[in-house]
């Protein structure tokens, strides 16, 4: 709108706009808010790897330009995303007796939220978030390891540990998921597949690997996921008093 009062004035006594004439919509203005929803568009259809100001600007219809009014760089982008889901997370009241539940299940909850956009978890390694929506998140962490009587010095670097299994394990589905769309159908073994060329393997070089080929191949990715998370987690060393 004008600012000036004549142009104002002007305004209001210009010629209506034919009604049957479409008139140009107004661009809707750019915010961190959208640009965290387009971040998350462009790595939910076309993955992290394409996650850049620019694939980020063409989605808001606009240059990369417009958007270092809001933002720093892509890592600002990057501490974004993170926030964002770690926003969507649901966090228990500690509780003493299922801390290891808990904390169980927080990781879960972040692992799924990474699963839903392809190779987002890179954005989470390596960053040391200032994010208070990340911050929350290991806040909640750290309650709920000190309820269970975790050392403090144990507890944060456990959570460290978490994040990074957690990041890895979505990464490396991700990259899974990826190649197989690349490489086709052929490219993908069954467990058969598998255990068949682990039990043709030479006697004399793989023994062991032959004898536990079913072993080596049991269980989904999601059982390995958990299964890692227990003996993380259930071999925490703590103390007998709580904070």
């Amino acid at each position: 709108m004008p600012v000036d009062p004549k142009q104002r004035r002007a305004a209001r006594h210009a010629q209506p706009v034919d009604a049957a004439v479409p008139t140009a919509r107004r661009k809707a203005p750019i915010t961190v808010d959208r640009i965290t929803d387009a971040a998350l568009e462009v790595v939910a259809t076309q993955g992290y790897d394409a996650l850049t100001m620019r694939s980020v600007a063409a989605v808001l219809d606009t240059g990369p330009a417009s958007l270092y009014a809001h933002v720093v760089n892509k890592a600002d982008i990057d501490e974004l995303i993170i926030g964002r889901l770690c926003a969507q997370l649901v966090l228990p009241h500690p509780d003493p007796a299922t801390w290891r539940e808990q904390i169980r299940d927080v990781c879960t909850q972040i692992r799924d939220q990474y699963l839903q956009y392809p190779g987002i978890s890179r954005a989470a390694l390596a960053m040391v978030s200032t994010n208070l929506d990340v911050m929350r998140v290991s806040e909640g962490m750290l309650s709920i390891l000190l309820a269970g009587a975790v050392d403090p010095q144990t507890a944060a670097w456990a959570i460290d540990s978490l994040y990074l299994y957690v990041s890895a394990y979505a990464l490396e589905h991700s990259l899974v998921t990826q190649r197989q769309a690349k490489a086709g159908d052929d490219w993908i073994l069954s467990r058969q597949d598998l255990i068949t060329r682990f039990t043709a393997l030479p006697e004399d070089r793989f023994p062991q690997t032959k004898r536990y080929a079913a072993e080596l191949t049991s269980g989904t990715a999601h059982a390995r996921f958990d299964f890692t998370l227990t003996l993380l987690i259930d071999n925490l060393p703590h103390t007998h008093t709580r904070p």
